[in-house]
């Protein structure tokens, strides 16, 4: 499937799934948010999937939202596609794999919260610059990093928002193994496969029980995440910070 810079393919029980719009730093648009929903859905749906892989290419993971286009998509309800997508990437029973090179800024790193294994490219670049927009975490990031990373450095990460690289994600625990740009892939399928070849109820069953103490706990963090996002989003102090970033555009 290839609909709007979102690129699916299935092979040996791998679902693909790339980010494909390199003019614009590959930034989400909402229709792009709702063909990652489906193609996670179809990941769940379909018996002959067995895992998937979210990339963008050697060069750039994701610039994070296309925020015009985020901005014109109304309230951040159940009907909104970032929402639908967040709730989707949370819920995923069946293992996902993330192969990241490049920028992978805002939701570009919060969404690895929500992946089984993460392999960053040396090349890559992570920041989280939520407060710098005047606004705050999303996708449960308020809740998941600090178990990761302590709550000094996930504040450090989320309100002075400095960009951070490969090998620094990877002393605080936010991914797995650094590799080269041209090696990425291939490491992240020779993973996958590893994993088709497991009993598929031993994975899925490992991780749900991974997540069971917390899930119920994410979920409402990114409800509760989302209700503030929207009240900061709408804030003078915001949409000046916003007007800016499109007037320098």
């Amino acid at each position: 499937m290839d609909n709007n810079h979102i690129i699916t393919s299935v092979t040996d029980s791998i679902l693909t799934i790339t980010i494909a719009r390199e003019s614009a730093k590959n930034a989400l648009s909402l229709n792009m948010y709702s063909q990652l929903t489906a193609a996670l859905q179809q990941l769940d749906d379909d018996p002959t999937i067995s895992v998937a892989i979210i990339t963008g290419g050697e060069n750039c993971f994701t610039a994070g939202n296309d925020l015009k286009d985020f901005l014109a998509g109304g309230a951040l309800n159940e009907q909104h596609p970032t929402v639908q997508f967040l709730y989707q990437i949370a819920s995923t029973k069946k293992p996902i794999i993330a192969a990241v090179a490049g920028p992978a800024i805002g939701i570009g790193t919060t969404m690895l919260l929500h992946c089984d294994l993460v392999y960053a490219a040396d090349n890559t670049i992570f920041q989280l610059p939520f407060a710098q927009l005047g606004l705050c975490p999303e996708a449960a990031c308020s809740e998941m990093l600090p178990r990761i990373t302590g709550h000094v450095k996930a504040f450090e990460m989320v309100v002075l928002g400095d960009r951070f690289s490969a090998n620094d994600a990877l002393e605080i625990g936010l991914i797995n193994k650094v590799c080269s740009s041209d090696t990425l892939l291939s490491l992240a399928v020779e993973t996958a496969t590893r994993i088709t070849k497991l009993p598929e109820n031993a994975v899925s069953t490992s991780k749900s029980l991974l997540k069971s103490n917390t899930q119920e706990r994410v979920l409402n963090t990114i409800k509760a995440e989302l209700t503030q996002f929207e009240m900061l989003l709408n804030s003078e102090q915001s949409q000046k910070i916003i007007s800016s970033f499109f007037s320098k555009k």
